[in-house]
């Protein structure tokens, strides 16, 4: 029997797939048994697989990592999931964590030793959330939720339409797309559009 712990590697950049296969291949008492390049081969990999440990990638194209992990946490209720991204807003993290992940790490702060303690302890039924993404992630309780409708407007407003081209794509009108402009900004703390957009952009609310 194999007691080395069985990783599925997922992440659209082919680089750090192979970074992470070649490293984990030298590593005593883990294995990387597959990689995946976005989240429908990850589901795909992992029901074939069903390994220990899944290094998930946050966005990808096509199924989101979220998407990916909520997928499988319903087919797989005890699938051990930990996201492995570059996106570090307080949104990115609540979702991801939300869907179901185990631990949160970011490809810019963790060294190897810290990724290898990570998967241990997730492996062993724990969490692995680091000081600075919980600390992300508590920063989150002070602002309020933006509703779907509020960020389907963001969005089109993050691709330059003006209110009445916003007002024509949601089916709604010109006074209703400036409420909810205006809740936008009163709850993202922002002082126009532009701002507000670029706040949301970098806290993982809306992407473009």
């Amino acid at each position: 029997m194999d007691s080395n712990i069985r990783i599925l590697i997922v992440d659209e950049h082919t680089v750090m797939r192979c970074s992470l296969m070649a490293f984990f291949k030298y590593e005593s008492g883990m294995k990387a048994i597959a990689e995946a390049c976005n989240g429908i081969e990850a589901v795909e990999c992992f029901r074939a697989l069903q390994p220990d440990v899944t290094l998930m990638d946050l966005r990808m194209t096509g199924l989101s990592g979220v998407e990916a992990i909520t997928m499988i946490r319903q087919e797989f209720p005890n699938a051990k999931v930990i996201i492995l991204t570059a996106y570090d807003g307080d949104e990115d993290i609540y979702r991801g964590l939300r869907a179901g992940a185990k631990g949160y790490l970011l490809k810019k702060d963790t060294s190897c030793n810290e990724l290898l303690e990570a998967i241990r302890q997730v492996h062993e039924g724990k969490k692995y959330i680091p000081i600075g993404v919980g600390a992300k992630l508590a920063d989150r309780i002070e602002y309020s939720t933006l509703s779907e409708r509020e960020c389907d407007v963001l969005r089109l407003v993050a691709r330059g339409r003006n209110n009445r081209a916003i007002a024509a794509a949601l089916n709604i009108c010109e006074g209703t797309v400036k409420s909810h402009l205006n809740q936008i900004l009163s709850k993202l703390q922002a002082d126009d559009r532009t701002q507000a957009v670029v706040t949301a952009l970098k806290r993982g609310i809306i992407s473009i």
